[in-house]
């Protein structure tokens, strides 16, 4: 039997200094201090930390700031707004169509001799896609403060793809529908329509082009690529003008794989993919030009970026007019058109209904302002709900063409403006308010942006650049009030209070 260790002792001997010194240098004067606290007039005593202060009195973000300001309130409790659909009748209506979905959808798997049971597709009236589209009023697409477009967004994002087919654009271009209600079908770029779960449809523009690329100053809005990320800042920038004329669109990585090719019925639409030399999943439009492989849109290997935007309600539920933009610029390689030659053009405009009298024309300055923002040339048309009338609201659809050049103004988008000298009073309060270091539009833009999923959506030159062409509008309506007058130029188009001091925007600076 082996015999006690000697360096035992020494072990515990050391163990016990160790301890010693943590009691001495550590716990004792912690111990201390805690003692001490309690002892009244002790120049020691602990003072308690500042409470933190409550969530309603630390800085708010810019953009909330924004959206809180006076500018953006109505001036009264809102009555009974003028919706756009009756909600009986809408709900009767996409109904019918789930019900037809699901029996077309039965036949196709059945000559496919799929098996395997699938669940009818139910149309739920608490959809995000369907209350947006009760929500549409002579107002706006949407409310000032509308939860559901937030949540809409969401769905577009995460919700399963069903189905996937070409625009109504693509299938008139192939023969396969009335050319009469399409606006002008293109080929250049490459659209798809997705159903989703809940039986919403968006339509989805993939990405052609990174953020960082400009346009070549060589190349022609009309041929120019579509950009998906342009889409999604069009949407924000024009929530952030109060317009709220586009449709809600966020981004999203799409698995082209499954959530086009396997789930399209479209026999066309699945002749056109194919895979790469680099082993990545491609696809392109069918149509007579520029839809050819070389113009194919592929996936790294199956996920593709690309903008959602929600459907508008259908054309049987509210009819919409497609009118040609009085300032349609020439699609050929050297035409012109009469405003680009003729400064006075907008006397001969202001002749004609329904410019004539009513918001139409102050409505195409606003969509100019919008335009000229996001660097968009390419407003040939624009569209409008019927039932709203002449003086209601337009539509700011298909803005992928923007934000190509963040390098160069296009001041010939503003020619509605400078040309007519004209402005609604609160479009103008609002562009001054985000000219202010408070509410700088660059700055409310980013933080925005910064919600989408596929942030960042634009680079920083772009971001600046809506800085400075917002200088130019304001540049452009001063010149209009030294020629022509305030009274003359700024519409009253609103009865709202007047701002308090401190939030207060001069109307001439």
């Amino acid at each position: 039997m082996p015999g006690p260790r000697r360096d035992r002792p020494a072990l515990l001997l050391l163990l016990g200094v160790l301890l010693a010194a943590d009691l001495y240098f550590h716990l004792w004067p912690r111990a201390r201090r805690e003692l001490a606290a309690g002892v009244p007039g002790c120049p020691c005593r602990r003072r308690p930390l500042p409470a933190a202060p409550p969530l309603s009195s630390r800085p708010a973000s810019a953009l909330r700031r924004l959206f809180a300001h006076p500018l953006y309130r109505p001036a009264a409790p809102p009555g009974p707004a003028e919706l756009l659909l009756p909600v009986r009748e809408t709900l009767r209506y996409y109904r019918r169509k789930a019900a037809r979905w699901n029996r077309r959808h039965k036949l196709y798997r059945e000559e496919l001799n799929l098996t395997s049971p699938v669940a009818p597709l139910t149309l739920r009236p608490e959809a995000s896609w369907l209350q947006f589209h009760l929500g549409i009023t002579r107002d706006g697409l949407y409310p000032r403060s509308s939860p559901v477009v937030d949540r809409l967004l969401r769905d577009m994002q995460d919700f399963t793809t069903i189905s996937a087919d070409y625009s109504q654009d693509e299938k008139a271009l192939m023969g396969a529908c009335d050319c009469t209600k399409i606006v002008k079908p293109s080929g250049v770029h490459l659209k798809l329509v997705l159903r989703f779960q809940d039986f919403g449809k968006a339509m989805f523009k993939p990405m052609r082009q990174k953020r960082e690329e400009e346009t070549p100053e060589d190349v022609f809005y009309f041929v120019d690529f579509q950009r998906h990320n342009a889409e999604i800042a069009a949407f924000h920038l024009d929530r952030i003008l109060d317009f709220r004329r586009v449709p809600p669109t966020v981004g999203r990585l799409i698995n082209i794989t499954k959530e086009i090719l396997e789930v399209t019925k479209n026999e066309i639409l699945q002749s056109v993919f194919f895979v790469s030399p680099a082993s990545n999943v491609c696809f392109f439009a069918k149509c007579p030009y520029m839809c050819k492989t070389e113009y194919a849109v592929c996936g790294n290997p199956h996920l593709l970026e690309g903008s959602l935007s929600a459907f508008l309600p259908s054309l049987n539920l509210a009819p919409r007019l497609s009118i040609p933009n009085p300032w349609i610029r020439s699609y050929s390689f050297d035409g012109k058109e009469e405003w680009e030659v003729n400064p006075l053009y907008c006397d001969t405009v202001r002749e004609i209904y329904p410019y004539s009298n009513g918001n139409r024309l102050l409505n195409i300055v606003d969509m100019a302002i919008f335009d000229f923002l996001i660097g968009n040339m390419d407003r040939h048309h624009y569209e409008m709900f019927t039932k709203f009338g002449d003086d209601g609201f337009l539509l700011h659809l298909d803005n992928a063409r923007g934000f190509g050049r963040h390098s160069h103004d296009e001041i010939s988008i503003l020619a509605p403006l400078s040309q007519c000298c004209t402005i609604k009073r609160t479009t103008l309060l609002r562009l001054q308010l985000l000219a202010e270091p408070e509410y700088r539009l660059s700055d409310v833009m980013r933080e925005s942006l910064l919600q989408d999923p596929l942030a960042p959506i634009l680079t920083e030159p772009h971001l600046l650049a809506l800085d400075r062409r917002l200088q130019l509008i304001l540049k452009a309506v001063r010149k209009c009030i030294d020629t022509y007058g305030e009274a003359k130029v700024v519409a009253n188009d609103t009865t709202q209070p007047e701002a308090p001091a401190s939030d207060r925007v001069k109307l001439t600076t």
